[in-house]
């Protein structure tokens, strides 16, 4: 088993949608990166959907995320896991990211998308209770871009990720 924590989010004071995943992988870990590992279709998707190039520099990826409005982070800060598969998370060592606090400090977000049914399960487990309620706030949940949720096709995961964007 292998303790691991995330890194910062990518933020900027006028996002509006921000994209909760679990964990960063391995892969991701070892480059900080966010969705660094080549087979994660995150990066394909969102340059599809906002019109840049996929492949360009990390910094050049941020820096249009930004500018679409677009924060991303992860629902946990630390835990436990033997893999970089969300399956693998011991429950018992997560610990959630600050979320009220982003919150707090980013209010014109209106959207919040899950990168697949895990980061949303702990996002209802460790972060929603301690939110207050807020109607203005749309809750979707994604197909994982992860390259273990092969089942679903690429133009299928495309075309739900087209709701990301209100």
């Amino acid at each position: 088993m292998s303790y691991v924590q995330s890194f910062p989010p990518i933020e900027s004071s006028s996002a509006r949608v921000l994209i909760l995943g679990t964990m960063p992988g391995k892969a991701s870990l070892r480059a900080r990166q966010y969705y660094a590992h080549p087979q994660n279709g995150f990066w394909r998707i969102a340059g599809t959907i906002l019109g840049f190039d996929p492949a360009s520099a990390y910094e050049v990826r941020i820096a249009l995320m930004r500018a679409a409005g677009i924060a991303v982070w992860d629902v946990l800060r630390s835990c436990t896991r033997q893999s970089s598969l969300d399956s693998d998370i011991v429950h018992a060592t997560a610990v959630p990211n600050d979320l009220p606090a982003f919150f707090g400090g980013h209010p014109l977000i209106r959207r919040v998308c899950f990168n697949g049914a895990k980061a949303e399960a702990l996002y209802a487990r460790h972060v929603r209770p301690r939110l207050p309620a807020d109607p203005a706030i749309h809750y979707l949940r994604l197909p994982s871009t992860s390259p273990a949720n092969a089942s679903i096709p690429w133009p299928a995961k495309l075309q739900a990720w087209q709701a990301m964007i209100p």
